[in-house]
């Protein structure tokens, strides 16, 4: 088996492939949170055009036609052949040039002479065996002063409540089993990751959800779903 990854989540993703592009399927969490965190990814890094972005776990590539929507040149990475195939066929019907590869990011890094100025890993960390493993990977492959952008979940009881039991069995707009609670990172915990693969933290922010405006925002409360951004110093 290929290292750090888990084939029962790529096959569970792999189950949803067909849905990825459908607003109000098992999707629908993603399309309503793209903009928020394409928002996000703008402040931070300015105008984006021309810029080399990487998406690690693109899945359908929601977020990555979203960038390249906006001029960047976006490579995507995932496991998922069905999923990549399905990025693929969205991108050439909305006439976008995005290179799909089916490959782990540590593999890729060990193939490329690429350096990107923004790699993207949302909700990624939480579905793989190692996390370092990935955060170092992608600390290889920033260019100086660009940034990697991870999403994930904090580990506490809070968060187990409100995706787990609220998302994923009482509302349902999650399928079920997606997470696994034993794999949530609380912040303290992520931040040291990104430390020893010699970044430099420059942001948290948390993201909330409201399930009656059926919207997220961003808050400074970290205690569910939260962003880090990390810089490689030059």
């Amino acid at each position: 088996m290929p290292q750090n990854i888990d084939l029962k989540e790529i096959h569970k993703f792999a189950q949803m492939a067909q849905e990825w592009w459908d607003p109000n399927g098992k999707c629908k969490p993603l399309h309503i949170i793209n903009p928020l965190r394409l928002n996000y990814i703008q402040t931070q890094c300015g105008d984006i055009s021309n810029k080399l972005v990487l998406d690690v776990g693109c899945g359908g590539g929601i977020l990555s036609e979203s960038l390249a929507k906006l001029g960047a040149q976006v490579i995507g990475l995932d496991m998922a052949q069905a999923s990549l195939e399905v990025a693929q066929h969205h991108a050439q019907q909305n006439g976008l040039v995005i290179e799909y590869i089916k490959s782990s990011i540590e593999d890729y890094t060990n193939n490329t002479d690429k350096q990107f100025d923004i790699i993207t890993c949302m909700e990624l960390l939480e579905h793989v065996p190692d996390p370092q493993s990935i955060i170092t990977a992608c600390a290889k492959l920033l260019k100086p002063n660009g940034r990697l952008f991870l999403s994930t979940i904090n580990r506490n009881q809070k968060a187990k409540l409100l995706l787990i039991y609220g998302a994923e069995y009482i509302t349902r707009i999650l399928p079920k089993d997606t997470h696994d609670f034993n794999r949530f990172i609380r912040p303290s915990e992520l931040m040291r990751l990104i430390e020893q693969a010699n970044l430099q933290i420059s942001d948290i922010i948390g993201i909330e959800y409201h399930l009656l405006k059926n919207q997220f925002t961003l808050s400074q409360n970290v205690d569910v779903n939260y962003i880090v951004v990390a810089s490689k110093i030059a």
